[in-house]
């Protein structure tokens, strides 16, 4: 009897556990098909307005981390090889010491980017804000998703699916850590669950404000 229970307990578990991978795993799987057509080397990129750049975090003294850097550096040889026109670089700014758009702007800058060129965006807290953003505030249509590998499949489905006619390129610039990339593809999970949910279901509002058109002129009125 107590075999039969335990039998029984355990199959529970292991439908259970079953179903939680499955809910997490199809929406990863899902967006990683997607992205297949999507994800170009740069010299293969077609030629775009934007660069959208999405934060990655700062160190200690305020300067990008490596993963950041990777993500400017690459946007920048696309400006420089003329694949884009404008780098729109977002990131959080939520809290007096801590400016992930300003420190992108610098490092930006040291590469070279002219100043005229750089676009920010201060309120991308997370990749659905920074998409959300970059086509109701800046007026973005078609542009060039600047991000390391793990990442793009989600940032591609993201715009994409608020109306940006988005490719992606992969900041992968140099070997990251094992155990940092494990962390990473694992946090993807749920948070392309959730990505799939804001975009194609709740579609909730990030900050907004007035909108800053990076090319006013084709922007109609």
């Amino acid at each position: 009897m107590k075999r039969k229970i335990f039998r029984m307990i355990f199959r529970i578990a292991m439908i259970l556990v079953t179903a939680g991978v499955a809910i997490f795993a199809i929406p990863r799987l899902a967006s990683e098909i997607y992205a297949l057509n999507r994800i170009v080397k740069p010299d293969d990129s077609p030629q775009r307005p934007v660069a959208i750049v999405f934060g990655a975090g700062l160190q200690r003294d305020g300067s990008p981390t490596p993963v950041l850097r990777d993500r400017v550096a690459t946007a920048a040889g696309l400006y420089f090889s003329g694949k884009v026109q404008k780098l729109l670089l977002s990131g959080d700014n939520r809290f007096v010491d801590y400016n992930e758009p300003g420190a992108m702007r610098a490092y930006a800058l040291e590469l070279g980017v002219p100043d005229e060129d750089i676009v920010l965006d201060y309120a991308g807290r997370r990749t659905y804000d920074t998409c959300y953003r970059a086509k109701e505030i800046f007026g973005v249509q078609q542009a060039i998703l600047v991000t390391q590998r793990f990442h793009l499949p989600r940032a591609l489905v993201i715009c994409n699916g608020l109306g940006i006619d988005g490719v992606g390129v992969s900041a992968d610039l140099r070997t990251y850590r094992k155990s940092s990339l494990s962390i990473w593809n694992l946090r993807e999970l749920p948070a392309t669950l959730v990505a799939y949910i804001d975009t194609f279901i709740t579609r909730p509002l990030p900050v907004l404000g007035n909108k800053e058109p990076i090319f006013p002129q084709s922007t109609p009125e």
